[in-house]
């Protein structure tokens, strides 16, 4: 096979075929087959259960238990507590800020 000595055609290859040709080789149209019936036609049906399956059930159960008495006073005084040790914690925070941030735009201005 030899190679072709004339350019190529750009727009060769978008050009209509010409209609007094042969086919392209489509196969011929026929009748469209039949569609396949579905492969999956569902769970199946189950049998209803017998009459007693159900366990037995205890028809009165034991009342619930007590919870143990709070004692208010001791909580109260908890609570007390752990908030001044927050506030505490919370005002040193700050106090250790303040002064960074004192250090710091002196720093800037000196």
């Amino acid at each position: 096979m030899s190679s072709p000595t004339s350019p190529p055609d750009d727009d060769a290859f978008w050009q209509r075929p010409d209609p007094s040709a042969e086919s392209l080789g489509r196969p011929p149209r026929g009748e469209p087959a039949a569609p396949e019936p579905p492969g999956y036609a569902g769970p199946p049906h189950s049998e209803p259960p017998i009459a007693g399956w159900r366990p037995p059930t205890i028809a009165h159960p034991p009342p619930p238990r007590s919870m143990p008495a709070q004692d208010i006073d001791a909580l109260d005084e908890a609570e007390g507590s752990a908030r001044t040790v927050t506030y505490g914690v919370g005002l040193m925070a700050g106090a250790v800020a303040l002064v960074l941030m004192c250090l710091l735009c002196a720093r800037i201005v000196f």
